[in-house]
């Protein structure tokens, strides 16, 4: 993916990683990334933001699900959401400021999470990254 080194990445550089993934379509395996490279830049871009916000497109439910839970974990998010049943692909938004989870069916061709970057102030990130791989933290 790149010759970067997930020890030396600056927040720019962490940016630069994930924006690599920006409508990205993963089921076509266009990019395999270094996910070591993506998990360091994805910290370093998260610690510069207030808090993050979670979209999954994923297969199931369960699989969103997993998905989910495996990011907020890694971000140091306690809160693990309840996500509703839903037939067939789905497409789960997770606000862990609100704790409002919402799933429901998806039509579209992309798999994977995207992660919204809010922050209060201009210095910090405020940035939409994805679709990152669902198995990111696996």
């Amino acid at each position: 993916m790149s010759t970067l080194n997930a020890d030396h990445l600056t927040l720019e550089s962490a940016q630069k990683v994930l924006r690599r993934f920006i409508s990205l379509d993963q089921t076509t395996g266009e990019l395999a990334p270094d996910k070591a490279l993506v998990r360091q830049a994805l910290l370093l871009v998260a610690n510069h933001s207030d808090y993050q916000i979670f979209g999954i497109c994923a297969d199931s439910s369960d699989q969103a699900a997993i998905a989910l839970m495996n990011y907020l974990k890694a971000l140091g998010y306690e809160q693990m959401p309840e996500v509703s049943a839903q037939e067939g692909p789905v497409y789960v938004k997770f606000n862990p400021k609100t704790g409002r989870c919402h799933a429901d069916t998806y039509t579209g061709g992309h798999r994977g999470v995207l992660v919204s970057c809010q922050s209060a102030y201009d210095g910090d990130v405020n940035e939409t990254f994805g679709h990152l791989p669902l198995d990111l933290w696996d």
